[in-house]
Protein backbone atom coordinates (compact mmCIF):
# COMPACT_ATOMS: atom_id res chain seq x y z
CA UNK A 1 0.00 0.00 0.00
CA UNK A 2 1.34 3.61 -0.89
CA UNK A 3 1.48 6.52 1.34
CA UNK A 4 -1.11 8.07 -0.74
CA UNK A 5 -3.60 5.22 -0.07
CA UNK A 6 -3.05 4.94 3.41
CA UNK A 7 -3.91 9.09 3.39
CA UNK A 8 -6.95 8.67 1.11
CA UNK A 9 -8.14 5.53 3.31
CA UNK A 10 -7.59 7.61 6.71
CA UNK A 11 -9.79 10.18 5.32
CA UNK A 12 -12.33 7.89 4.42
CA UNK A 13 -16.05 9.30 6.28
CA UNK A 14 -15.83 5.69 8.47
CA UNK A 15 -12.53 6.82 9.15
CA UNK A 16 -13.04 10.55 10.24
CA UNK A 17 -16.33 9.62 12.03
CA UNK A 18 -14.64 6.95 14.39
CA UNK A 19 -11.64 9.24 14.90
CA UNK A 20 -14.31 12.18 15.89
CA UNK A 21 -15.87 9.59 18.32
CA UNK A 22 -12.61 9.06 20.16
CA UNK A 23 -11.32 12.42 20.72
CA UNK A 24 -15.01 13.03 21.73
CA UNK A 25 -14.76 10.60 24.57
CA UNK A 26 -11.18 11.70 25.32
CA UNK A 27 -12.34 15.17 25.55
CA UNK A 28 -15.71 14.33 27.41
CA UNK A 29 -14.27 11.85 29.74
CA UNK A 30 -13.27 13.83 32.63
CA UNK A 31 -16.04 15.82 33.11
CA UNK A 32 -18.68 12.44 32.93
CA UNK A 33 -16.17 11.22 35.29
CA UNK A 34 -16.94 14.18 37.81
CA UNK A 35 -20.40 14.35 36.51
CA UNK A 36 -20.75 10.28 37.81
CA UNK A 37 -19.20 11.43 41.33
CA UNK A 38 -21.51 13.99 41.85
CA UNK A 39 -24.11 11.48 41.32
CA UNK A 40 -23.43 9.20 43.97
CA UNK A 41 -25.27 8.91 47.01
CA UNK A 42 -23.91 8.47 50.46
CA UNK A 43 -25.67 7.29 53.09
CA UNK A 44 -27.93 9.94 55.44
CA UNK A 45 -25.61 11.97 57.93
CA UNK A 46 -27.06 11.50 61.26
CA UNK A 47 -24.40 13.32 63.67
CA UNK A 48 -20.83 13.24 64.27
CA UNK A 49 -18.25 11.10 66.13
CA UNK A 50 -18.50 13.97 68.68
CA UNK A 51 -22.44 12.77 69.36
CA UNK A 52 -20.99 9.04 70.30
CA UNK A 53 -18.46 10.55 72.81
CA UNK A 54 -20.95 12.56 74.41
CA UNK A 55 -23.33 9.47 74.41
CA UNK A 56 -20.93 7.12 75.19
CA UNK A 57 -22.52 5.97 78.63
CA UNK A 58 -24.92 4.65 76.61
CA UNK A 59 -23.35 4.45 73.43
CA UNK A 60 -25.24 1.47 72.09
CA UNK A 61 -28.62 2.58 73.32
CA UNK A 62 -27.66 5.62 70.78
CA UNK A 63 -26.77 4.02 67.64
CA UNK A 64 -30.05 1.97 68.12
CA UNK A 65 -31.95 4.64 67.90
CA UNK A 66 -30.35 6.47 64.73
CA UNK A 67 -30.44 2.57 63.00
CA UNK A 68 -34.22 2.89 63.72
CA UNK A 69 -34.41 5.75 62.40
CA UNK A 70 -32.12 5.31 59.26
CA UNK A 71 -30.84 1.72 58.96
CA UNK A 72 -27.95 2.69 57.15
CA UNK A 73 -26.46 6.02 58.69
CA UNK A 74 -22.95 8.01 58.75
CA UNK A 75 -21.25 9.90 61.00
CA UNK A 76 -18.84 12.27 60.10
CA UNK A 77 -15.01 12.35 61.70
CA UNK A 78 -12.53 14.57 61.51
CA UNK A 79 -10.71 12.80 58.58
CA UNK A 80 -13.46 10.03 57.06
CA UNK A 81 -17.07 8.92 58.01
CA UNK A 82 -18.00 6.16 59.84
CA UNK A 83 -20.60 3.98 58.01
CA UNK A 84 -22.84 1.93 60.62
CA UNK A 85 -25.38 -0.43 59.11
CA UNK A 86 -28.48 -2.75 60.49
CA UNK A 87 -29.19 -3.84 56.85
CA UNK A 88 -29.17 -7.75 56.54
CA UNK A 89 -27.87 -7.57 52.68
CA UNK A 90 -25.42 -4.75 53.28
CA UNK A 91 -23.70 -6.79 56.07
CA UNK A 92 -24.01 -10.37 53.81
CA UNK A 93 -22.01 -8.11 51.21
CA UNK A 94 -19.46 -7.21 53.20
CA UNK A 95 -18.70 -10.11 54.97
CA UNK A 96 -18.86 -12.20 52.12
CA UNK A 97 -19.92 -11.39 48.56
CA UNK A 98 -17.04 -8.56 48.58
CA UNK A 99 -14.97 -9.90 51.35
CA UNK A 100 -11.78 -8.62 50.17
CA UNK A 101 -12.46 -5.43 49.97
CA UNK A 102 -13.30 -5.34 53.79
CA UNK A 103 -10.51 -5.80 56.26
CA UNK A 104 -9.32 -5.40 59.79
CA UNK A 105 -6.88 -2.62 60.53
CA UNK A 106 -4.55 -3.09 64.06
CA UNK A 107 -5.62 0.67 65.19
CA UNK A 108 -9.53 0.14 64.53
CA UNK A 109 -10.34 0.32 68.47
CA UNK A 110 -14.08 -2.56 68.61
CA UNK A 111 -12.15 -5.52 67.16
CA UNK A 112 -10.05 -6.34 69.86
CA UNK A 113 -7.10 -5.73 72.21
CA UNK A 114 -5.15 -5.63 69.48
CA UNK A 115 -1.94 -3.20 69.72
CA UNK A 116 0.06 -5.69 71.11
CA UNK A 117 -1.46 -8.69 69.53
CA UNK A 118 -1.37 -7.09 65.55
CA UNK A 119 -0.10 -10.23 64.14
CA UNK A 120 -2.48 -12.62 65.04
CA UNK A 121 -5.65 -14.04 63.38
CA UNK A 122 -8.34 -11.58 64.55
CA UNK A 123 -6.70 -8.49 63.57
CA UNK A 124 -4.68 -9.59 59.76
CA UNK A 125 -5.97 -10.07 56.50
CA UNK A 126 -4.06 -11.74 53.64
CA UNK A 127 -2.08 -14.72 53.48
CA UNK A 128 -1.35 -14.59 57.21
CA UNK A 129 -4.68 -14.91 58.47
CA UNK A 130 -5.02 -17.51 55.77
CA UNK A 131 -2.41 -19.66 57.49
CA UNK A 132 -3.90 -19.15 61.32
CA UNK A 133 -7.22 -19.77 60.17
CA UNK A 134 -6.20 -22.96 58.48
CA UNK A 135 -4.07 -24.21 61.70
CA UNK A 136 -6.92 -23.22 63.84
CA UNK A 137 -9.87 -24.64 61.91
CA UNK A 138 -7.97 -27.91 62.43
CA UNK A 139 -7.18 -27.53 65.60
CA UNK A 140 -10.14 -26.39 67.24
CA UNK A 141 -11.75 -29.35 64.51
CA UNK A 142 -9.74 -32.94 66.16
CA UNK A 143 -11.50 -34.99 68.25
CA UNK A 144 -8.88 -34.57 71.14
CA UNK A 145 -9.62 -31.18 71.64
CA UNK A 146 -13.13 -31.54 71.52
CA UNK A 147 -13.32 -34.37 73.90
CA UNK A 148 -10.46 -32.25 76.27
CA UNK A 149 -12.65 -28.91 76.12
CA UNK A 150 -15.75 -30.73 77.01
CA UNK A 151 -14.05 -32.28 80.21
CA UNK A 152 -12.22 -28.99 80.98
CA UNK A 153 -16.10 -27.29 80.75
CA UNK A 154 -17.53 -29.97 83.08
CA UNK A 155 -14.69 -30.01 85.80
CA UNK A 156 -15.37 -26.16 85.60
CA UNK A 157 -19.20 -25.61 85.97
CA UNK A 158 -18.75 -28.50 89.21
CA UNK A 159 -16.61 -26.01 90.98
CA UNK A 160 -18.39 -23.27 90.19
CA UNK A 161 -21.51 -25.01 91.42
CA UNK A 162 -19.94 -26.24 94.61
CA UNK A 163 -18.67 -22.03 95.46
CA UNK A 164 -22.45 -21.38 94.89
CA UNK A 165 -23.56 -24.33 97.25
CA UNK A 166 -20.91 -22.56 99.75
CA UNK A 167 -22.40 -19.55 99.34
CA UNK A 168 -26.13 -20.68 99.97
CA UNK A 169 -25.03 -22.44 103.29
CA UNK A 170 -23.95 -18.57 104.09
CA UNK A 171 -27.16 -17.53 102.58
CA UNK A 172 -24.80 -15.48 100.73
CA UNK A 173 -25.52 -13.26 97.75
CA UNK A 174 -23.32 -13.87 94.55
CA UNK A 175 -21.92 -11.84 92.66
CA UNK A 176 -21.91 -13.83 89.38
CA UNK A 177 -20.62 -12.49 86.56
CA UNK A 178 -17.19 -12.26 88.50
CA UNK A 179 -17.44 -15.77 89.01
CA UNK A 180 -18.76 -16.29 85.25
CA UNK A 181 -15.64 -14.34 84.04
CA UNK A 182 -13.22 -16.35 86.32
CA UNK A 183 -14.68 -19.69 85.14
CA UNK A 184 -14.13 -18.51 81.73
CA UNK A 185 -11.01 -17.29 81.79
CA UNK A 186 -10.05 -20.56 83.95
CA UNK A 187 -11.30 -22.36 81.10
CA UNK A 188 -9.88 -20.84 78.15
CA UNK A 189 -6.58 -20.92 79.50
CA UNK A 190 -6.52 -24.48 80.37
CA UNK A 191 -7.45 -25.47 76.61
CA UNK A 192 -5.24 -23.21 75.83
CA UNK A 193 -2.32 -24.06 77.99
CA UNK A 194 -3.01 -26.98 80.12
CA UNK A 195 -2.18 -25.25 83.13
CA UNK A 196 -4.79 -25.06 86.12
CA UNK A 197 -5.35 -21.38 86.78
CA UNK A 198 -7.88 -21.85 89.21
CA UNK A 199 -8.99 -17.87 89.69
CA UNK A 200 -12.03 -18.88 91.37
CA UNK A 201 -11.16 -20.30 94.24
CA UNK A 202 -9.93 -16.82 94.71
CA UNK A 203 -5.73 -17.73 95.41
CA UNK A 204 -4.40 -16.95 92.79
CA UNK A 205 -3.60 -13.14 93.01
CA UNK A 206 -1.87 -12.75 89.80
CA UNK A 207 -4.34 -14.56 87.78
CA UNK A 208 -7.09 -12.61 89.32
CA UNK A 209 -5.16 -9.24 88.72
CA UNK A 210 -4.96 -10.39 85.33
CA UNK A 211 -8.27 -10.80 84.91
CA UNK A 212 -8.75 -7.49 86.19
CA UNK A 213 -6.03 -5.26 84.41
CA UNK A 214 -7.79 -7.49 80.83
CA UNK A 215 -11.35 -6.54 81.56
CA UNK A 216 -9.84 -2.30 82.15
CA UNK A 217 -7.78 -2.46 78.76
CA UNK A 218 -10.76 -3.17 77.19
CA UNK A 219 -13.02 -0.47 78.24
CA UNK A 220 -9.54 2.10 77.54
CA UNK A 221 -9.62 0.38 73.84
CA UNK A 222 -13.22 0.71 73.17
CA UNK A 223 -12.75 4.52 74.13
CA UNK A 224 -10.54 5.27 71.98
CA UNK A 225 -12.86 4.95 69.28
CA UNK A 226 -14.27 8.29 70.42
CA UNK A 227 -11.03 10.02 72.15
CA UNK A 228 -9.63 12.46 69.32
CA UNK A 229 -6.81 12.44 71.42
CA UNK A 230 -5.50 9.03 72.18
CA UNK A 231 -2.94 8.77 70.19
CA UNK A 232 -1.13 12.30 71.21
CA UNK A 233 -1.80 10.37 75.27
CA UNK A 234 0.13 7.44 73.22
CA UNK A 235 2.98 9.64 72.31
CA UNK A 236 3.01 11.48 75.82
CA UNK A 237 2.33 8.43 77.78
CA UNK A 238 -0.67 10.19 79.41
CA UNK A 239 -3.82 9.88 80.98
CA UNK A 240 -5.18 6.44 79.99
CA UNK A 241 -3.26 5.86 77.49
CA UNK A 242 -0.24 5.24 79.96
CA UNK A 243 -2.28 3.11 81.81
CA UNK A 244 -3.09 1.35 79.21
CA UNK A 245 0.23 1.22 78.34
CA UNK A 246 1.14 -0.59 81.99
CA UNK A 247 -1.58 -2.90 81.87
CA UNK A 248 -0.38 -4.73 78.66
CA UNK A 249 2.81 -4.84 79.99
CA UNK A 250 1.24 -7.20 82.91
CA UNK A 251 -0.70 -8.75 80.44
CA UNK A 252 2.50 -9.57 78.54
CA UNK A 253 4.58 -10.50 81.74
CA UNK A 254 1.17 -13.24 82.46
CA UNK A 255 1.15 -14.50 79.40
CA UNK A 256 4.76 -15.04 78.70
CA UNK A 257 5.18 -16.40 81.99
CA UNK A 258 2.82 -19.26 81.13
CA UNK A 259 3.76 -19.90 77.72
CA UNK A 260 7.76 -20.32 79.33
CA UNK A 261 6.21 -22.87 81.61
CA UNK A 262 4.20 -24.51 79.17
CA UNK A 263 7.47 -24.92 76.84
CA UNK A 264 9.47 -26.38 79.67
CA UNK A 265 6.97 -28.84 80.46
CA UNK A 266 6.30 -29.89 76.74
CA UNK A 267 10.36 -30.17 77.01
CA UNK A 268 10.47 -32.68 80.10
CA UNK A 269 7.50 -34.30 78.82
CA UNK A 270 8.72 -36.11 75.46
CA UNK A 271 7.86 -39.27 76.61
CA UNK A 272 4.01 -38.45 77.54
CA UNK A 273 2.90 -37.96 74.33
CA UNK A 274 -1.01 -38.31 74.77
CA UNK A 275 -1.23 -35.74 77.72
CA UNK A 276 1.51 -33.43 75.63
CA UNK A 277 -1.01 -33.40 72.56
CA UNK A 278 -4.27 -32.45 74.13
CA UNK A 279 -3.45 -28.80 74.63
CA UNK A 280 -3.77 -26.27 72.00
CA UNK A 281 -0.27 -24.54 72.32
CA UNK A 282 1.19 -28.03 72.96
CA UNK A 283 -0.16 -28.96 69.62
CA UNK A 284 1.36 -25.96 68.14
CA UNK A 285 4.66 -26.59 69.80
CA UNK A 286 4.57 -30.39 68.39
CA UNK A 287 4.31 -28.50 64.87
CA UNK A 288 7.45 -26.24 65.12
CA UNK A 289 5.74 -23.13 65.75
CA UNK A 290 8.08 -22.25 68.43
CA UNK A 291 8.02 -18.37 68.81
CA UNK A 292 7.12 -16.91 72.10
CA UNK A 293 5.45 -13.73 70.49
CA UNK A 294 3.70 -15.33 67.66
CA UNK A 295 2.05 -17.73 70.58
CA UNK A 296 1.36 -15.10 73.18
CA UNK A 297 -0.43 -12.89 70.42
CA UNK A 298 -2.56 -16.66 69.07
CA UNK A 299 -3.13 -17.14 73.15
CA UNK A 300 -4.12 -13.52 74.27
CA UNK A 301 -6.79 -13.46 71.38
CA UNK A 302 -8.35 -16.60 71.83
CA UNK A 303 -8.69 -15.43 75.87
CA UNK A 304 -10.44 -12.56 74.70
CA UNK A 305 -12.50 -14.50 72.22
CA UNK A 306 -13.30 -17.00 74.69
CA UNK A 307 -13.44 -15.61 77.91
CA UNK A 308 -15.86 -11.94 78.13
CA UNK A 309 -17.92 -13.35 75.29
CA UNK A 310 -18.97 -16.46 77.53
CA UNK A 311 -18.91 -14.76 80.56
CA UNK A 312 -20.97 -12.05 79.46
CA UNK A 313 -23.34 -13.83 77.63
CA UNK A 314 -24.02 -16.39 80.54
CA UNK A 315 -24.39 -12.98 83.19
CA UNK A 316 -27.27 -11.66 80.67
CA UNK A 317 -29.07 -15.38 80.51
CA UNK A 318 -29.00 -15.19 84.27
CA UNK A 319 -30.22 -11.97 84.30
CA UNK A 320 -33.21 -12.71 81.93
CA UNK A 321 -34.31 -15.59 84.09
CA UNK A 322 -34.23 -14.38 87.34
CA UNK A 323 -36.69 -11.57 85.47
CA UNK A 324 -38.02 -14.62 83.78
CA UNK A 325 -38.85 -17.38 86.89
CA UNK A 326 -41.13 -19.21 83.89
CA UNK A 327 -38.30 -19.43 81.50
CA UNK A 328 -35.88 -20.75 84.07
CA UNK A 329 -38.34 -23.20 84.74
CA UNK A 330 -38.71 -24.62 81.75
CA UNK A 331 -34.95 -24.13 81.00
CA UNK A 332 -34.22 -26.89 84.54
CA UNK A 333 -37.17 -29.08 83.20
CA UNK A 334 -35.66 -29.78 80.24
CA UNK A 335 -32.16 -30.76 81.85
CA UNK A 336 -33.71 -33.10 84.09
CA UNK A 337 -35.77 -34.68 81.09
CA UNK A 338 -32.54 -34.61 79.03
CA UNK A 339 -30.30 -36.09 81.65
CA UNK A 340 -33.11 -38.64 83.13
CA UNK A 341 -31.30 -38.37 86.79
CA UNK A 342 -32.81 -39.17 89.93
CA UNK A 343 -33.82 -36.11 91.64
CA UNK A 344 -31.11 -37.04 94.28
CA UNK A 345 -28.29 -37.34 92.14
CA UNK A 346 -25.19 -35.66 92.86
CA UNK A 347 -24.12 -32.33 91.12
CA UNK A 348 -20.87 -34.72 90.25
CA UNK A 349 -23.54 -37.37 88.78
CA UNK A 350 -25.36 -34.41 86.69
CA UNK A 351 -22.19 -32.95 84.84
CA UNK A 352 -20.65 -36.62 84.10
CA UNK A 353 -24.62 -36.75 82.51
CA UNK A 354 -24.03 -33.89 79.85
CA UNK A 355 -22.47 -36.12 77.04
CA UNK A 356 -23.01 -34.22 73.42
CA UNK A 357 -26.28 -36.66 72.77
CA UNK A 358 -27.56 -35.09 75.93
CA UNK A 359 -26.91 -31.36 75.25
CA UNK A 360 -28.01 -31.86 71.21
CA UNK A 361 -31.89 -32.51 73.19
CA UNK A 362 -31.56 -29.19 74.99
CA UNK A 363 -33.18 -26.97 71.98
CA UNK A 364 -34.69 -24.76 74.74
CA UNK A 365 -31.80 -23.73 76.65
CA UNK A 366 -29.91 -23.30 73.07
CA UNK A 367 -32.74 -21.18 71.89
CA UNK A 368 -32.71 -19.26 75.60
CA UNK A 369 -28.94 -18.71 74.99
CA UNK A 370 -29.30 -17.53 71.41
CA UNK A 371 -32.02 -14.98 72.09
CA UNK A 372 -29.56 -13.57 75.03
CA UNK A 373 -27.34 -13.22 72.88
CA UNK A 374 -29.70 -11.45 70.15
CA UNK A 375 -30.39 -8.73 72.37
CA UNK A 376 -26.92 -8.88 74.70
CA UNK A 377 -24.51 -9.80 72.01
CA UNK A 378 -21.11 -10.06 73.37
CA UNK A 379 -19.67 -8.05 70.88
CA UNK A 380 -22.33 -5.22 70.05
CA UNK A 381 -20.86 -3.46 67.57
CA UNK A 382 -17.88 -4.81 64.52
CA UNK A 383 -16.06 -2.76 62.51
CA UNK A 384 -13.80 -3.01 59.38
CA UNK A 385 -11.99 -0.47 57.08
CA UNK A 386 -13.43 0.03 52.96
CA UNK A 387 -10.15 -0.83 50.80
CA UNK A 388 -11.42 1.05 48.04
CA UNK A 389 -14.52 2.83 46.96
CA UNK A 390 -17.22 0.70 46.48
CA UNK A 391 -21.24 0.58 46.36
CA UNK A 392 -23.46 -0.97 48.54
CA UNK A 393 -26.78 -3.21 47.58
CA UNK A 394 -28.38 -0.54 49.23
CA UNK A 395 -27.39 1.55 45.87
CA UNK A 396 -25.34 3.91 48.15
CA UNK A 397 -21.42 4.48 48.03
CA UNK A 398 -18.68 4.32 50.47
CA UNK A 399 -15.07 5.51 49.85
CA UNK A 400 -11.71 4.08 50.37
CA UNK A 401 -10.49 4.60 54.01
CA UNK A 402 -14.31 4.94 55.56
CA UNK A 403 -14.90 2.74 58.44
CA UNK A 404 -17.86 1.06 58.22
CA UNK A 405 -19.67 -1.09 60.73
CA UNK A 406 -22.41 -3.70 61.69
CA UNK A 407 -24.79 -3.74 64.55
CA UNK A 408 -25.44 -6.35 66.21
CA UNK A 409 -26.96 -4.86 69.46
CA UNK A 410 -28.89 -2.45 67.28
CA UNK A 411 -29.92 -5.23 64.96
CA UNK A 412 -31.17 -7.56 68.02
CA UNK A 413 -33.70 -4.75 68.49
CA UNK A 414 -34.56 -3.93 64.80
CA UNK A 415 -38.73 -4.36 64.22
CA UNK A 416 -38.44 -5.28 60.37
CA UNK A 417 -35.74 -7.80 61.10
CA UNK A 418 -38.19 -9.93 64.30
CA UNK A 419 -41.04 -8.45 64.23
CA UNK A 420 -43.16 -5.80 66.93
CA UNK A 421 -42.02 -8.01 69.86
CA UNK A 422 -38.05 -7.01 68.84
CA UNK A 423 -37.42 -6.09 72.32
CA UNK A 424 -39.03 -8.84 74.07
CA UNK A 425 -37.05 -12.04 75.56
CA UNK A 426 -38.69 -14.69 74.15
CA UNK A 427 -36.70 -17.94 73.37
CA UNK A 428 -39.57 -19.52 71.62
CA UNK A 429 -39.05 -17.37 68.42
CA UNK A 430 -36.16 -19.79 67.61
CA UNK A 431 -37.95 -22.67 67.82
CA UNK A 432 -40.44 -24.50 65.03
CA UNK A 433 -43.70 -26.37 65.66
CA UNK A 434 -42.10 -29.77 66.86
CA UNK A 435 -39.87 -27.16 69.41
CA UNK A 436 -36.68 -27.57 67.39
CA UNK A 437 -34.14 -24.85 67.01
CA UNK A 438 -34.48 -22.97 63.85
CA UNK A 439 -31.03 -21.40 63.24
CA UNK A 440 -31.15 -17.31 61.34
CA UNK A 441 -29.37 -16.19 58.62
CA UNK A 442 -26.14 -15.26 60.38
CA UNK A 443 -26.50 -11.90 58.44
CA UNK A 444 -28.85 -11.34 60.25
CA UNK A 445 -28.55 -12.76 63.41
CA UNK A 446 -24.53 -10.74 63.27
CA UNK A 447 -23.30 -12.36 66.43
CA UNK A 448 -20.88 -14.74 65.24
CA UNK A 449 -19.61 -12.61 62.23
CA UNK A 450 -20.31 -14.65 58.77
CA UNK A 451 -18.58 -15.57 55.60
CA UNK A 452 -14.64 -16.41 55.74
CA UNK A 453 -14.35 -14.75 58.78
CA UNK A 454 -17.51 -16.93 60.74
CA UNK A 455 -16.11 -17.52 63.83
CA UNK A 456 -13.82 -20.37 64.68
CA UNK A 457 -15.40 -21.21 68.17
CA UNK A 458 -18.96 -20.69 67.57
CA UNK A 459 -19.51 -24.54 68.85
CA UNK A 460 -17.46 -24.36 71.74
CA UNK A 461 -18.90 -21.55 73.17
CA UNK A 462 -22.30 -23.18 72.96
CA UNK A 463 -21.23 -26.09 74.38
CA UNK A 464 -19.30 -24.14 77.33
CA UNK A 465 -22.68 -22.55 78.04
CA UNK A 466 -24.85 -25.13 77.91
CA UNK A 467 -22.70 -27.33 80.15
CA UNK A 468 -22.45 -24.34 82.97
CA UNK A 469 -26.51 -23.47 82.78
CA UNK A 470 -27.14 -27.23 82.39
CA UNK A 471 -25.31 -27.59 86.15
CA UNK A 472 -26.43 -24.27 87.73
CA UNK A 473 -30.04 -24.52 86.93
CA UNK A 474 -30.14 -27.80 87.05
CA UNK A 475 -28.97 -27.85 90.97
CA UNK A 476 -30.53 -24.19 91.89
CA UNK A 477 -33.34 -21.69 91.81
CA UNK A 478 -31.96 -18.09 91.27
CA UNK A 479 -33.37 -14.92 91.36
CA UNK A 480 -31.86 -11.11 92.10
CA UNK A 481 -31.12 -9.97 95.47
CA UNK A 482 -31.85 -6.98 95.10
CA UNK A 483 -35.43 -5.58 93.17
CA UNK A 484 -34.46 -3.26 90.26
CA UNK A 485 -36.35 -2.62 87.20
CA UNK A 486 -33.20 -3.19 84.88
CA UNK A 487 -29.40 -2.91 84.69
CA UNK A 488 -27.15 -1.29 82.45
CA UNK A 489 -24.09 -2.78 80.86
CA UNK A 490 -21.05 -0.93 80.68
CA UNK A 491 -19.54 0.51 77.37
CA UNK A 492 -16.79 -2.14 76.43
CA UNK A 493 -15.73 -4.03 73.18
CA UNK A 494 -17.69 -6.61 75.00
CA UNK A 495 -21.00 -6.41 76.72
CA UNK A 496 -20.33 -6.24 80.61
CA UNK A 497 -22.99 -5.58 83.00
CA UNK A 498 -22.18 -2.36 84.58
CA UNK A 499 -21.34 -3.11 88.37
CA UNK A 500 -22.25 -7.46 88.12
CA UNK A 501 -25.37 -8.84 89.16
CA UNK A 502 -26.07 -10.06 92.35
CA UNK A 503 -28.16 -13.08 92.94
CA UNK A 504 -29.55 -15.10 95.53
CA UNK A 505 -29.62 -18.87 95.32
CA UNK A 506 -31.64 -21.68 96.75
CA UNK A 507 -31.53 -25.63 96.25
CA UNK A 508 -33.76 -26.50 93.21
CA UNK A 509 -34.42 -29.88 94.89
CA UNK A 510 -32.59 -31.62 98.17
CA UNK A 511 -29.70 -33.14 96.52
CA UNK A 512 -27.10 -35.32 97.79
CA UNK A 513 -24.19 -33.10 96.76
CA UNK A 514 -20.74 -35.04 96.04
Amino acid sequence: MSVMDFFFISLHPISISLAAILLAIYMVRPHARRLYEKRKRYHPVAGTVLNQLINFPRLHHYMTELACKYTTYRLLGFFRSEIYTSDPANVEYMLKTNFPNYGKVWFVPPQHIVRYCRDSIFTVDGESWQHQRKLSSYEFSTKVMRDFSHAVFKTNAVKLAQIIYEAVSCDQAIEIQDLFMKSSLDSIVRILLGIELDTMSGTNEEGIRFSDVFNEANEFILYRYVDFFWKIKRFLNIGSEAVLKNHIKVIDQFMYKLIKSKMDAVRKSEDRLPLKKRDFISRLLEMKETNPKYIKDMGVNFIIAGKDTVATTLSWLFYMLCKYPRIQEKIAQEVREATNLKDNSSVDELAASLTEEVLDKMQYLHAALTETLRLYPAVPVNAKVCFSDDTWPDGFSVKKGDMVAYQPYAMGRMKFLWGDDAEEFRPERWLDENDIFQPESPFKFTVFQAGPRICLGKEFAYKEMKIFSAVLLGNYIFKLSEKKTGVNYRTMINLHIDGGILVLASPRLELERS
